[in-house]
């Protein structure tokens, strides 16, 4: 099967991206930093006209990898997850919750249900513009499938991390071209050459890991877990790739918290462990394939 985006889908890509270089840039992204809200004013609104929260994960996987390329400080993945567009999201695998403060409704995992949960004490995070927030599960049970939700939060945690790796990568790139040493641009040097090959192979073997995951939550939901424990696995390790080669090619600009760069490391850094790390999606799909092998062996014996 060929898999590829329609110009619709593509357009809707492009579009996303115009209206976050404009309403999100690094700027808006620095000063979330300190305001008090942690996000963006006025973006929330301009992100929900568009109307991503509304789509499936096929159409609407673009668009959230481009949330994570403009590092937009918004509650946009535990929006998606929900479909609602005024709460936010709180599980087993990440126990604190984004923006708590400033939306209407916070859910909580307990046990195996999602339920109404109330907001408890702030705690501290490498990403400054993510305000997280303890959470209390104790109100009335919510009518949705919590497996899908955690799903569908995983995923987008996958694909903004994708839009992180591609935004550090150009960063990179950008750079290396007009540095100078010796001469000549760092970026002919073979060994940064390597560095930021390295980076880019990886992103473009985590990106066709999320697009699939998409189509198979939209389309096949008993490949789910393996499909999306594969996406956020290679994605959480090309984006954590990426930020330390970036790193290594700024020099020691990249350590400074003047520079764009951290913001980005910082979300990606965040990301990766957030909504199972790489490690925990790769022991589920380990856990997976041989429950699934397992079954198979005793229809076998039963034929």
């Amino acid at each position: 099967m060929r898999f590829a985006f329609d110009a619709e889908q593509l357009e809707f890509r492009d579009a996303a991206r115009n209206l976050l270089e404009k309403e999100c840039p690094p700027s808006a992204v620095r000063a979330a930093w300190t305001n008090e809200t942690g996000r963006v004013p006025g973006l929330w609104g301009r992100l929900v006209e568009m109307g991503l929260f509304e789509l499936d994960e096929v159409d609407s996987i673009l668009v959230l990898e481009e949330t994570g390329r403009a590092c937009a400080p918004e509650p946009v993945l535990e929006a998606w997850a929900l479909q609602r567009t005024d709460a936010t999201l709180a599980t087993d695998t990440t126990p604190s919750a984004l923006y708590a403060d400033s939306v209407d409704l916070i859910v909580a995992q307990f046990d195996t249900d999602l339920v109404r949960a109330s907001i408890g004490e702030r705690r501290p995070s490498v990403d400054g513009s993510r305000r997280l927030f303890e959470v209390h599960a104790e109100g009335d049970r919510l009518d949705v499938d919590a497996a899908v939700v955690t799903e569908r939060a995983a995923l987008a945690a996958a694909a903004q991390l994708v839009g992180l790796a591609q935004q550090m990568l150009d960063m990179s790139v950008s750079y290396v071209g007009q540095r100078e040493q010796f001469g000549k641009p760092v970026g002919s040097f073979q060994a940064v050459k390597h560095h930021l090959a390295d980076a880019a192979l990886r992103i473009e073997f985590a990106r066709p890991c999320v697009h699939r995951a998409a189509w198979v939550l939209a389309n096949d939901p008993a490949e789910t877990a393996v499909a999306v424990s594969l996406a956020k696995a290679q994605a959480s390790e090309a984006a954590l790739l990426t930020a330390r080669k970036a790193l290594q090619v700024h020099g020691a600009i990249g350590y400074t918290v003047e520079y764009d760069l951290h913001m980005w490391m910082k979300r990606a850094w965040a990301l990766a462990a957030a909504w199972g790390d790489a490690a925990w999606h790769r022991n589920r799909i380990k856990d997976t394939l041989l429950n699934r092998n397992a079954v198979l062996k005793g229809t076998n014996r039963n034929a």
